[in-house]
């Protein structure tokens, strides 16, 4: 099977067979002309999709919020536990619209699922992980917290815990941001030579 890096060391020139990290912001990306639409009036339309990425950043700044004032409320473990509760549903949501996104793809619709994968590993995976140290660390933090929130409750386990959360949530951050942008390259929602190329590669 072809994988994504390797149709990087292996660049088509002829007809513009070309994959780079930054492709949907490099304006020499993919010099085919594009073919017909692949969902007809289901492709990406400019309203939709600002809508979709207006509802990402949102998330994703609730995300942001919660991280920096959580520790502001704990005095009062009932409205933490609330904010905890919608911080980790957010995420979920985040990385559930990132998937219909990978799926409404026409790369996606042709059967290069293994291009997309080697493509959007890395944000799904981490978006995986970030959401497990969430509900880990909000676990935590309520069950040393809920019934006196005047006693220091922070361990070594906890501190580690607290420190590997954050960190997780600033690449998680940058990567989920960056993918957003990817994703809304209209090429990726349509046909073209370069792609029929690519199948028939994978099918032989």
């Amino acid at each position: 099977m072809v994988t994504f890096w390797q149709l990087i060391d292996k660049p088509n020139s002829a007809k513009g067979l070309c994959f780079f990290p930054n492709a949907a912001l490099d304006p020499q990306w993919n010099h085919t002309p594009p073919g017909r639409p692949a969902f007809g009036p289901e492709t990406l339309q400019t309203g939709n999709y600002s809508l979709v990425l207006l509802i990402q950043l949102s998330l994703l700044s609730f995300d942001l919020f919660v991280n920096s004032f959580s520790e502001l409320l704990r005095t009062e473990p009932a409205v933490q536990l609330v904010l905890f509760i919608i911080q980790d549903i957010a995420i979920l949501f985040n990385l559930i619209i990132i998937l219909l996104m990978l799926f409404n793809t026409y790369v996606f619709q042709v059967g290069l699922v293994a291009i997309l994968l080697e493509r959007f590993r890395a944000l799904l995976l981490l978006s995986a992980l970030y959401l497990t140290f969430s509900i880990m660390l909000h676990t935590w933090l309520m069950n040393r917290r809920w019934l006196n929130t005047n006693r220091f409750i922070w361990t070594d386990g906890l501190q580690t815990l607290f420190v590997l959360q954050r960190s997780a949530s600033v690449l998680y951050y940058y990567l989920y941001k960056r993918t957003s942008e990817y994703l809304g390259d209209p090429r990726l929602y349509e046909d073209s030579p370069w792609l029929r190329e690519m199948f028939a590669r994978i099918r032989h």
